[in-house]
Formats: structure tokens, C-alpha cells, sequence
């Protein structure tokens, strides 16, 4: 296996206590993160020697729960959902604006809302990076399909 190919995710766990109340949209996203996840991606815990690995995402008193499982390699991270919060809120508002649009928004509407969800899906993921330093090393799409999947455990229907 190459070098990359070892440093990746091969399976998401999402813990069932969070999940609750899910409408089928937000548990669309959750499927669809967690393929992206597993099929592409660079996941490099501080300490382990390869993966791949597997990822336990949980929810628990408004912080984000990671268990990183891997060859000789068990790490659990708890990272305050706090520094993220408004993020998420606004990226959740303008997922819902750019829904709106694409209903009936011009072209132009439609990619002005898409530019600024973009934006705010890239503020995200260099949060959560930086909310791992030293824990987790991300490339950048695997941070953002992590916070897409952090987006859509913090809604609840």
C-alpha cells in the first residue's frame, strides 16, 4: 500500500445517541460525508506509524467526539464545538439559502449563494484543522468533508 493510501479512513462510526430526530435530507449528508470520506481521503493522527483507520463521531455535552481506531493505534479527541458554532450556523442558514435559490433564483443568484457557501465551508474546515493541530493532520478535503459531516451531526431534523 502506498504512503498516502495508508494514512486514510476506511470506516465511520457515527454514535446512535446523537442521531435522533434526523430528517431524511440530514441523513443524506451523513451518508453521502462518509463515502466521500472513506473513498478519498489523507488522515494522519499524531503518533500513529499508518492506518488505515477507523473514526467514531460523536456528540456529547456540546463537543465533538473522535475515537481514531487503527493498526496498534487507539487515540480518543474531544474538541469544543464552541470555537465552530458560528460556522455551522451559518453555514446551515445559507445551505438552506442556496436550497431557496435553486427553486427558483436566477443563475446569477444561484452562484453568488454558492460562492458564499463555499466560502463558509472553507472558513469551516480551516477551523476544524486548526482545532486538530497536533492531534490529526488533514489535507484540506478531507477537512472539509469532516466538517460537512460535523455540520450534519449538529442538526437535529
Amino acid at each position: 500500500m502506498s504512503e498516502a493510501g495508508a494514512h486514510r479512513i476506511k470506516g465511520i462510526r457515527l454514535d446512535p445517541d446523537g442521531l435522533s430526530g434526523a430528517s431524511a435530507e440530514v441523513e443524506h449528508e451523513r451518508r453521502v460525508a462518509i463515502y466521500d470520506l472513506v473513498e478519498e481521503s489523507d488522515f494522519r493522527p499524531a503518533g500513529a506509524e499508518g492506518g488505515p483507520y477507523e473514526l467514531m463521531l460523536g456528540l456529547k455535552d456540546n463537543r465533538l467526539s473522535m475515537e481514531v481506531t487503527g493498526p496498534e493505534y487507539l487515540r480518543g479527541h474531544v474538541l469544543s464545538l464552541s470555537p465552530l458554532r458560528g460556522v455551522v450556523k451559518d453555514y446551515e442558514l445559507i445551505c438552506e439559502s442556496y436550497l431557496q435559490a435553486v427553486r427558483g433564483a436566477s443563475q446569477a443568484q444561484i452562484e453568488a449563494v454558492d460562492m458564499g457557501r463555499r466560502g463558509l465551508h472553507d472558513e469551516g474546515a480551516r477551523l476544524l484543522r486548526e482545532r486538530l493541530d497536533g492531534k490529526i493532520d488533514l489535507d484540506h478535503e478531507t477537512s472539509r468533508r469532516l466538517f460537512t459531516l460535523v455540520c450534519a451531526l449538529c442538526k437535529r431534523g
